[in-house]
């Protein structure tokens, strides 16, 4: 029983986590689940660590090959449903069934526990954070190896007891031994049942490709206009980044094209573009979304061409602490920033110069009639979708800038 309880709850959470990720082939943003409780409503929350991990590099393979690529939680779909199945069968059965079926549901099971190794490993080293969902695919999945091991280990002793049993006298009562079902039929079932699910995915996905250069072009070159060139190892293609400090959706995009491997094979142009109205510093926002980010775009302006990527990244590491900051007052972030960048960085914070720059950054983004939203990417002139930033980001390269791919 405990095994097809734990199968039955690791199935829930892996169906609501496919079903978040299935809403998003619409190309729009839906909110999504993020509980330990399944069947609580879905978050809406604008950032929380279950959309991180949704939006991630990592929640899906064959991204390059299909739009969004194949979710990981397909997979574990099928596992579940297969493991589920098969809890119940052995739970129905009892004495009948033999050791191997309780065998082959402990190995069955090693699959979703390495799979949560994995995840979990990607989780403390790259996002930094675990989502719920993923958290009760975890545990569950441990709980299923564990239930697994301890029904093989009840039903060896049985069979240990019958096998003594059998060297009673003959006028004792014995019970018939079982003859297993033979294991290879259950290794087909487990496979199909694997991939099943993400062979039907595949097969009604949409052709995304005439989608791809719908959101418009750029009305004005970047060229002059005060914008930051960011050092890249290996830059192939021109490409001009609208983003904002203190925006947790830059910071999500800008970790895609590192961990995407295409960051460091881009030639970047950046335009800051703080949702900040601090002291008007955005006459485009009416109120301040993100609070210190002029603040911050300064400071970025002032790293110049040897520390603007630097600093960037840094305000992205740090996002949580410089919002808070940022909510104070700018005297309270520009004292952070000055402790970790230095004070020449602290004191042209304030100068006419930066405010000058910033200010040549929102008006080229004016005069360009960019739409009011982070983060944007340009390819030349045309304009990535925005749904084409998250999910859809290495299937829009490979299909318009395979040379950035690694």
């Amino acid at each position: 029983m405990g095994a097809l309880v734990a199968s039955a709850l690791a199935l829930i959470f892996a169906a609501y986590s496919t079903y978040d990720y299935a809403e998003q082939l619409d190309r729009q943003v839906h909110a999504v689940h993020c509980s330990f409780i399944p069947g609580l409503p879905v978050s809406t929350d604008a950032e929380n660590p279950c959309k991180a991990a949704l939006f991630s590099a990592y929640s899906a393979i064959f991204r390059g090959t299909f739009w969004g690529g194949v979710p990981i939680s397909l997979f574990a779909l099928g596992v579940f449903a297969f493991t589920t199945g098969f809890a119940f069968y052995l739970w129905m059965a009892r004495q009948r069934a033999h050791r191997l079926a309780w065998m082959f549901l402990l190995a069955a099971s090693v699959v979703p526990v390495g799979a949560s190794l994995a995840m979990m490993t990607i989780a403390i080293v790259h996002l930094h954070a675990f989502c719920k969902l993923c958290v009760g695919i975890y545990v569950t999945s441990f709980a299923l190896a564990a239930f697994a091991y301890l029904g093989f280990r009840a039903r060896e002793r049985e069979e240990i007891d019958l096998a003594t049993a059998a060297t009673m006298p003959a006028d004792a009562p014995k019970r018939a031994r079982n003859t297993p079902v033979p294991p290879l039929s259950w290794v087909a079932a487990f496979a199909a049942s694997a991939l099943l699910p993400a062979l039907v995915y595949v097969a009604f996905l949409p052709d995304y490709r005439p989608l791809l250069d719908k959101c418009g072009k750029l009305s004005l070159a970047p060229e002059h206009h005060g914008l930051l060139k960011l050092p890249t190892a290996h830059p192939t293609r021109a490409a001009l980044l609208f983003e904002d400090p203190l925006c947790p959706t830059c910071k999500a995009f800008h970790q895609r094209l590192v961990d995407e491997g295409i960051m460091d094979k881009l030639d970047v142009t950046l335009a800051l573009f703080p949702l900040d109205n601090d002291g008007d510093c955005n006459w485009m926002v009416d109120r301040s979304l993100h609070p210190g980010a002029c603040v911050m775009s300064k400071a970025v302006i002032c790293g110049g061409a040897d520390k603007a990527r630097a600093i960037l990244e840094w305000a992205y590491d740090e996002q949580a602490t410089l919002t808070d900051l940022g909510k104070q007052g700018g005297g309270a972030l520009a004292k952070k920033i000055g402790e970790r960048w230095g004070s020449d960085i602290a004191s042209c914070i304030g100068s006419a110069r930066a405010t000058a720059q910033l200010n040549m950054h929102l008006h080229y983004a004016a005069n360009a009639h960019v739409p009011v939203s982070t983060p944007q990417m340009y390819l030349g002139d045309r304009r990535i979708c925005d749904e084409d930033t998250d999910l859809g980001l290495r299937y829009t390269m490979t299909e318009l800038a395979p040379e950035v791919l690694p």
